[in-house]
């Protein structure tokens, strides 16, 4: 007598925040809200007809490139090999039908989808309902990952949990000791707070050094003056880190095409969308609320940086040349916002200096993008304006910003007025060849494609830049 194997349960697998590492409602409600504002204002009225009801009216506004979408891939395997196996996999999800049909279509392993309709938000118990009328009562599996599954998973016959909401895990590992069951784990979510520390990017917080510029150059060597542009050094950082959570949430499938840029938390699902709204907000506040504590005038500054930021992120990041004079900007206002914070007057010749130095830097960014994409074999950035056949052009007008920047500075050590603040005015003429150097080696880096995307980050990673940035300081300090 043969005895036949028997089959497999059903298994069941959930998709926001199983399968895929983010939320199709968050990720639809962000690319509607990016097409048409205005919808922030009827997405309300939409809710109040019911979450279903809202689901299905933000599906219909957008059209998603689920192949963008970030996968858990140690579960995708797992799946597959099931497939493969001949057991049977059921998407189960309470997103949008029209949305789960086109992410089932993806992967090609689902021999059925389980959705929520504009009549039904198939969540927790309405879920367990579909699954239990499919089953008709038989043994089956599930696959999720939040406090609305635990319904389902006290029924089901395996819990398999990945990406775990907080404080699931421990709660799903009880139940599955108590009831007997098999507890299945994929994570590979690194640490939480790790992963804000990245997405805040406090190491762009070194560019707000530039704040204390006027402190030196005013030779304002104060207890007060070192305290207000403290103060301002850390309100610049959160407002800074809210606009980078801006920045990448609302340029999530651009940055899911770049070769580095998609491992960025969002990009990557490691941060929900949702998380990323509150601590935009968050640290926005905190920022603001120190920046009202130092002086109105910083507060105004900060403000200006604000909207200039997103101004950047929204619009002009997309125009060739603009989104290099916006980037130049941003750098300048760092210094103007540290003279305000002491309350002393900006020179022009700074400002100046300032502008065509940032203009430089701005566009060795874009050059270093366009090399990487060479080597990609892309003609043109996502989401930018920039094809590789500028490249020559952008290194011209590159070079040229930074060299007439380093000529505004011969002629501010040359000026009869400015002398009279050093005792020894002429040692300020070997900054020159620093800054030359400086310049000139960070073009032939770009050009050798050594470059990474930023070069302030370059130049902090650099000891040739601290060698001459700390000669420069010797000149500056050995002159006054």
């Amino acid at each position: 007598m043969t005895i036949s194997n028997p089959e497999p349960p059903v298994l069941f697998v959930d998709l926001d925040g199983t399968l895929i590492k983010t939320d199709l409602l968050h990720e639809s409600a962000l690319q509607a809200l990016k097409k048409n504002l205005w919808l922030l204002f009827i997405m309300p009225f939409w809710l109040m007809r019911g979450r279903a009801y809202l689901k299905s009216r933000i599906a219909a506004q957008v059209r998603l490139d689920t192949g963008l979408l970030p996968v858990q891939d140690e579960l995708l395997e797992f799946l597959k090999e099931e497939h493969a196996r001949g057991r049977k996999l059921v998407l189960a999800t309470a997103s949008d039908q029209s949305l789960a049909l086109a992410v089932a279509d993806r992967f090609g392993i689902f021999e059925q989808v389980l959705a929520s309709t504009a009549d039904c938000n198939l969540k927790g118990e309405e879920k367990l309902k579909a699954i239990l009328a499919m089953t008709g009562g038989a043994e089956f599996d599930y696959a999720g990952n939040a406090r609305a599954d635990f319904p389902i998973w006290e029924r089901a016959s395996t819990a398999i949990v990945t990406i775990p909401n907080f404080g699931v895990l421990n709660n799903v590992r009880k139940m599955s000791e108590n009831m007997g069951k098999t507890m299945v784990l994929f994570n590979d979510r690194p640490s939480y707070w790790t992963l804000w520390m990245k997405q805040a990017r406090l190491y762009q917080w070194l560019k707000n050094l530039l704040i204390g510029v006027p402190l030196l150059t005013s030779h304002t060597f104060t207890m007060s003056g070192f305290h207000s542009a403290g103060l301002a050094f850390i309100a610049f950082g959160l407002v800074a880190s809210a606009t980078y959570v801006f920045n990448d949430l609302i340029d999530l499938n651009n940055d899911r095409q770049h070769p580095r840029k998609k491992m960025r938390p969002f990009a990557a699902g490691n941060l929900s969308i949702a998380h990323g709204i509150i601590g935009m907000t968050l640290l926005l506040t905190g920022g603001l609320l120190l920046a009202s504590s130092i002086s109105v005038e910083f507060l105004f500054s900060a403000l200006v940086y604000l909207v200039l930021t997103l101004s950047y992120s929204l619009v002009f990041k997309s125009y060739v040349l603009l989104d290099v004079l916006l980037l130049a900007s941003l750098y300048t206002i760092r210094i103007i916002a540290g003279a305000l914070a002491i309350q002393v007057d900006i020179s022009s010749w700074l400002v100046s200096f300032s502008m065509f130095t940032f203009l430089s830097l701005a566009l060795i960014k874009r050059a270093s993008e366009l090399v990487m994409l060479n080597k990609e074999e892309l003609n043109r950035a996502r989401g930018r304006d920039y094809q590789f056949s500028d490249f020559n052009l952008i290194v011209t007008m590159g070079i040229t910003a930074g060299y007439i920047a380093v000529l505004v500075l011969a002629l501010f050590v040359d000026n009869s007025l400015i002398q009279l603040n050093y005792h020894h005015p002429r040692r300020l003429w070997l900054l020159c060849p620093l800054m030359l150097y400086w310049i000139s080696r960070l073009w032939i880096k770009t050009t050798r494609g050594e470059m990474t995307d930023d070069p302030i980050i370059f130049s902090i990673r650099d000891r040739p830049s601290w060698l001459i940035l700390a000669g420069m300081i010797c000149v500056t300090i050995m002159s006054i």
